[in-house]
């Protein structure tokens, strides 16, 4: 079971969901980086659960442990080890699942593959494993910042269920999506999606929905021009987040309907640097950053465990009935959008020292 990212910044998580703990192993972080408790904290505090109405109520505060490679507030260059305790596991919450299928879960699959499986909570299957992406993003950002001081990574829920946050990737603001509680940016859509939200809650149902990402002031060449153009790496990236379904950088999908003319974006001096006038690449071109925004987005499947009945089988293969327990996010949305800047900044982070090393 591949449970590892990257090349250079690597990182390989660890630990099941009502398991003694969960977190990261981060190898090829350099030298002399600051790193705090503090700062990582940050970061899993957006992630962790209880923090609002709309999210489960699960009662973690996912305390984070940095148990090597840092000394006295800078990086080793030797590996990272994060550890985060699990306090509120309730597995017996998860008895009745022990032998059934829930729908659209990972749990047949895994029984098909593996022959056993940790079926408290989905073990590895489950959302809480992006804790050790989250504590090994607030790393990356770190990297980054000392790097790449104007590189900025935004994400917000621009969709829930059929409401659009109808705001340009430009004019997104970070305090705006951290001012409300279901990480939008505008006031409006925000109340709009807290309303569909908990009302899909309440009929014991759940909604999907799309984080949107933007990558502002890149360095221009990042990615390679192959098999790992910047684009794929970030696919592989958002795609492995538990929910996600979906990835289109730039027009993605839209695409298809222009032509040429229409989407090619045009280029220009602005002063010495070279500019696009549009940006429907995405600011990739040929696998490669090209200087401009770096827009995607990602599609998020409603929640799989629902409080109704749903037709499944047992590992007996016997068909029955079964209904969802134990304390589950209505939307994924509001929480998936640190675990979507945390992936795309492991992806940053590799890329830049990649570069760094293509270069004499």
């Amino acid at each position: 079971m591949s449970s590892s990212f990257a090349s250079i910044f690597k990182i390989s998580t660890w630990g099941e969901s009502h398991g003694v703990g969960v977190g990261v192993v981060i190898d090829g972080c350099p030298a002399g980086v600051s790193i705090s408790p503090e700062l990582i904290q940050t970061e899993l505090d957006r992630r962790r659960p209880g923090q609002s109405s709309i999210v489960t109520p699960r009662d973690e505060a996912d305390r984070v442990e940095i148990l090597s490679g840092v000394l006295d507030g800078k990086t080793l260059g030797t590996p990272i080890a994060l550890s985060v305790r699990n306090k509120d596991q309730r597995s017996t919450a998860y008895n009745e699942m022990q032998h059934c299928y829930r729908p659209s879960h990972a749990d047949y699959c895994y029984d098909a593959k593996y022959g056993i499986r940790a079926w408290a909570g989905g073990g590895r299957a489950s959302a809480r494993e992006t804790i050790g992406r989250v504590a090994a993003g607030a790393v990356a950002k770190a990297v980054i910042k000392t790097l790449y001081p104007d590189l900025e990574i935004i994400a917000w829920v621009a969709q829930v269920h059929q409401v659009i946050c109808p705001m340009s990737p430009a004019d997104v603001c970070a305090a705006t999506v951290e001012s409300n509680m279901v990480r939008t940016a505008d006031e409006a859509s925000a109340k709009a999606m807290i309303a569909a939200i908990e009302s899909a809650r309440s009929a014991g149902d759940s909604v999907g929905g799309i984080v949107a990402c933007s990558i502002r002031n890149a360095p221009v060449g990042l990615g390679d021009p192959v098999f790992d153009k910047l684009e794929a790496t970030l696919a592989h990236a958002m795609m492995s987040i538990p929910a996600c379904k979906g990835f289109e950088v730039g027009s993605g999908f839209a695409a298809a309907n222009y032509r040429g003319s229409e989407h090619n974006d045009p280029y220009y001096m602005e002063g010495d640097r070279v500019r696009t006038r549009s940006n429907l690449s995405g600011g990739i071109q040929g696998g490669m950053s090209n200087g401009e925004n770096i827009n995607m987005r990602m599609a998020f499947k409603p929640t799989a465990t629902l409080m109704i009945e749903q037709d499944t089988v047992n590992d007996e293969h016997i068909e029955l009935k079964l209904r969802g327990k134990g304390r589950h996010d209505a939307c994924v949305l509001p929480r998936a959008v640190p675990v979507v800047e945390s992936m795309a900044a492991i992806v940053i982070c590799d890329h830049v020292l990649r570069q760094r090393s293509a270069q004499i």
